[in-house]
């Protein structure tokens, strides 16, 4: 489903299809119900990482003046974008790399407009602004403004309060914006109907991945973080179909299925541990066997659990604007300290942690900035041990193996010691 979707994007002027370039929130339903081809830049640079592909698109953006601290996504896509821009040559820039490398960094199909709306981080913000520049400033450009939900007053909560109010009516009085700017780029009236059918398809599949990640909470537990990262392009950005509905369907039942088998995911599991930070794309499958070797599932975590579609209950297909516009505002960075604080701690206990892993983010600043702060907390409030790492999203040169591999074990050792101390007081 990923590679036909990547497929469909790369081939797309072939069948006279507009592109359209994005990044952040999910508002590839619109241009869904648009007849669009729409190209999320995130998605494009974790493909690249993952596949350690990222390198000449690097090399682009630092040779168009992009510094190696701003976040390795958009370093990534906007050398994506130059590369796209000169046609897939170098064009004297002296970008090195194999050709394959170079050619699938240059693929996407030039824009024919931008939409940004990103919440939660001020480099997103800016991140199609700055592509509108690399491509001249002649690409239409419309931007979607997202308040951050600080939850500092007294009424304020996770869904609940004034703020959370407004900030919803807010932002889907822009989306009703959108979808006039739309209309105006494809020259057809929107079509309302195919909208509201994408979003009774995405609710369906947030349902049953929903209750999926809930059985994941028994133990041994039959599924990890890595498996719901392996399943975030479909939630996230991939056509909102039956097909789509099908295949959580079958993730589903297949933890089920492991479940009544007694399969675990991870074999001997010892501890239980929450992942706090955006995955290290290049080291997904590497960080899956690390964890595993040492016993330690990796049963949930802030980027998958408190993102995407996550809070289905909020869709009306019938009326999908609001609902739309609230998931949009529930990005796992939007949120004050408090609220993230809440939300980690009550994914803790649901899922039976015996401690917390946070990968610093190198280049994502707003996924790191509260994690010291919900660190303490969940040592104060739930006696849960933490440790820190540092890696990137995109970006390989910033992790540090050993780093991880001592602040691992120090921090399992501690685990040990703890249920030791309770099993003698117990006794």
């Amino acid at each position: 489903m990923v590679a036909d979707y990547w497929d469909n994007i790369f081939t797309a002027r072939e069948r006279g299809q507009k592109v359209v370039w994005y990044n952040g929130s999910a508002v590839n339903p619109f241009f869904q119900a648009a007849g669009l081809a729409w190209c999320h830049g995130e998605a494009f640079s974790a493909r690249l990482a993952a596949q350690h592909l990222e390198k000449p698109a690097q090399l682009a953006a630092e040779e168009a003046g992009y510094v190696g601290e701003l976040c390795s996504y958009s370093r990534t896509h906007l050398g994506c974008a130059v590369l796209t821009r000169d046609s897939g040559h170098a064009s004297g820039t002296g970008v090195v790399g194999l050709p394959q490398q170079q050619e699938l960094a240059s693929r996407l199909p030039a824009p024919d407009f931008f939409v940004n709306a990103y919440a939660g981080c001020s480099t997103g913000q800016q991140w199609d602004d700055i592509s509108f520049r690399v491509f001249g400033k002649e690409v239409p450009i419309f931007n979607v403004s997202m308040p951050y939900l600080w939850g500092n007053k007294p009424d304020a909560g996770y869904l609940v309060g004034e703020e959370w109010d407004q900030a919803s009516r807010y932002v889907a009085d822009q989306l009703r914006e959108l979808v006039t700017f739309i209309e105006s780029m494809t020259g057809q009236p929107f079509d309302w109907d195919a909208l509201r059918q994408n979003m009774a398809y995405i609710k369906r599949a947030s349902e049953l991945r929903r209750e999926a990640m809930a059985l994941c909470a028994q133990a041994p537990t039959p599924a990890t973080f890595f498996d719901w990262i392996a399943s975030i392009a479909h939630i996230n950005f991939l056509p909102a179909s039956q097909e789509l509905v099908d295949y959580f369907a079958a993730v589903k039942a297949e933890i089920e299925q492991r479940i009544a088998e007694g399969v675990p995911a991870v074999r001997n599991e010892r501890y239980r541990v929450y992942f706090d930070g955006f995955m290290n794309w290049n080291k997904l499958g590497f960080l899956a066997r690390k964890f595993a070797d040492h016993g330690v599932t990796v049963i949930a975590g802030r980027y998958t659990h408190q993102a995407f579609w996550q809070e289905p209950h909020l869709i009306d297909p019938e009326n999908p604007l609001l609902g739309m516009a609230q998931h949009y505002l529930l990005c796992p960075t939007n949120h004050g300290t408090k609220t993230i604080k809440n939300l980690v701690l009550r994914d803790c206990e649901q899922y039976g942690v015996d401690g917390i892993v946070f990968h610093s983010t190198r280049t994502c600043r707003a996924f790191t900035n509260p994690q010291k702060l919900v660190a303490k907390a969940a040592q104060r409030e739930l006696g849960i041990p933490s440790m820190f790492f540092e890696g990137d999203v995109a970006d390989a040169s910033f992790y540090k193996d050993e780093i991880l591999e001592s602040r691992l074990a120090a921090m399992l050792e501690g685990i040990d010691v703890r249920r030791s101390r309770a099993a003698a007081t117990s006794d």
